[in-house]
């Protein structure tokens, strides 16, 4: 069982921020910024690979629900989800970073630095 299935059993505790009976949003242990949230079905899914789009339809209006809970929802926010190993995911169960709360810089890099 993964890291975030204990988590959704409440086998290992954490900070939640909301909960409905399909999705689970709580707080990054640890933080890039002021606001840094993990968003994951309760369901086990590996990646977005693997998920139904019905879920993913679903997940969007509970990350909506999440960043108005976080405060972030109109000063805006990135949303991040990592996707197998070149993709940098760390854990195999479908999560989404919700970070803010200030400044997250630019992601894309200049090209002389590739």
């Amino acid at each position: 069982m993964c890291i975030f299935c204990k988590i959704v059993n409440k086998e290992i505790p954490s900070k939640v921020i909301l909960e409905d009976e399909n999705f689970l949003a709580f707080h990054d242990i640890n933080p890039t910024r002021k606001v840094h949230a993990l968003v994951i079905p309760k369901a086990h899914y590996n990646s977005f690979e693997d998920t139904p789009s019905t879920i993913m339809g679903n997940m969007s209006d509970f990350i909506r629900e999440v960043t108005k809970e976080l405060n972030v929802n109109e000063s805006g926010y990135r949303m991040i989800t990592n996707i197998g190993k070149d993709g940098g995911q760390e854990v195999s169960h479908l999560h989404f970073h919700i970070i803010g709360g200030e400044s997250v810089g630019r992601l894309v890099r200049d090209k002389n630095d590739l």
